[in-house]
């Protein structure tokens, strides 16, 4: 950010007098698009890249680019990619940090291993671009409405000259420390507790079943008074109507995420022994075709198990 006043390439808003940010927006795939619509709504310069460009054109108001070098660029970039490879192809192999123009800040809100957060941080303090890891809770449909989760890990000043953006996309930054990888531990283990919510709902839907008991009258009156928290409610609901297309997050994502903390645990020697299940379940689902249901779909394991 240059000088002082309003950096190049911003606006300001005149109603409010905030100065608007030059953003570079790297992944439009179901959560991407709905934050980067978000930044654009919210009065940004919005420049997008996708592997797939008809994304990039759907996004009224931002600004298609042609190459992931042109979106690292500007106050900050914003990666939200679906992977470790994915994300490792665009921004180490695909050589941005070696371009004469790189962002104010990187940005990453992908869902990656504590691995590559820790090895990103490193890369990008060699290359002297600060380096912020803020992945996200919440669905599409929370990311439409601004309400997202924002788990934030980085230097403290870059996180604060990004937080224009957080406020623009979610409804709280949580912040975890100084090292980026610490906020990718904290979705980890986030997204393990709710796989874990899942199976214990299919579970106990197939246990009142077996009991002659209908299960969506059971998880009803749990996630009404026991278990009454967003997540019990949000998927108790989707595993009472049988709701898993179309997915707002697939098995396939599930297990990708259990498989991240599985090794993130072994990689400090922390067993984890329920998130082997997890994963061994998921593998279930995903090998009779339910890969790319939404993973509230875990729960028909279980039903499928007993004969239901």
């Amino acid at each position: 950010m240059a000088g002082r006043g309003v950096a190049p390439g911003r606006r300001r808003d005149s109603k409010s007098g905030v100065s608007n940010m030059d953003v570079g927006f790297i992944g439009l795939g179901r959560m991407g698009r709905v934050m980067a619509a978000r930044l654009v709504a919210a009065g940004h310069r919005v420049r997008v890249w996708n592997r797939s460009p008809e994304a990039a054109r759907a996004i009224e108001g931002a600004e298609p680019v042609a190459s992931p070098a042109e979106a690292f660029a500007g106050d900050a970039a914003i990666t939200m990619l679906a992977d470790d490879v994915a994300l490792r192809a665009v921004t180490i192999e695909g050589g941005l940090l070696d371009s004469e123009q790189r962002p104010g800040v990187h940005v990453g809100m992908s869902t990656i291993s504590v691995a590559l957060a820790r090895e990103l941080a490193a890369v990008h303090g060699r290359a002297g671009v600060p380096y912020v890891s803020a992945p996200v809770f919440g669905r599409p449909d929370a990311a439409e409405k601004g309400a997202l989760n924002i788990i934030a890990a980085g230097d403290d000043a870059s996180i604060a000259r990004v937080q224009p953006l957080f406020d623009a996309m979610g409804s709280k930054t949580w912040r975890f420390g100084t090292e980026p990888e610490k906020a990718n531990a904290v979705k980890l283990a986030g997204n393990f507790m709710l796989v874990s919510a899942i199976e214990a709902m299919g579970e106990a839907a197939a246990f009142a079943e077996g009991h002659g008991i209908a299960g969506a009258d059971v998880l009803e009156m749990l996630t009404s008074t026991l278990f009454a928290s967003p997540v019990y409610k949000n998927y108790g609901a989707m595993i009472m109507e049988g709701r898993y297309e179309p997915p707002g997050f697939t098995m396939r994502l599930g297990l990708k995420d259990v498989r991240l903390a599985l090794a993130a645990g072994e990689a400090v020697n922390v067993p984890m022994p329920f998130a082997s299940v997890l994963r061994d379940n998921l593998l279930d689902a995903i090998a009779h075709g339910d890969g790319d249901k939404d993973f509230a779909g875990l729960a028909t394991v279980s039903a499928r198990r007993s004969g239901r």
